[in-house]
């Protein structure tokens, strides 16, 4: 895989489940006109997303308390 390390990822956001589910969701904002993150925004939405969760750039929120 090109770009974050999947465990780096997941440490970020928790399980895998979840962060297959924030990066689809944040690529899809991209998709729709959302301004990257991150100022070196290269590649694919889905790659875009990743980078911003690698570096801490969203914010993940979940129902548990």
């Amino acid at each position: 895989m090109r770009g974050p390390e999947l465990d780096l990822l997941r440490s970020k956001v928790g399980n895998k489940y979840l962060l297959v589910t924030v990066a689809a969701k944040r690529a899809r904002q991209l998709m729709s006109g959302a301004a990257p993150r991150i100022a070196d925004a290269q590649g694919k939405p889905v790659t875009v997303a990743l980078q911003e969760i690698a570096a801490g750039k969203v914010t993940v929120m979940t129902g548990d308390k």
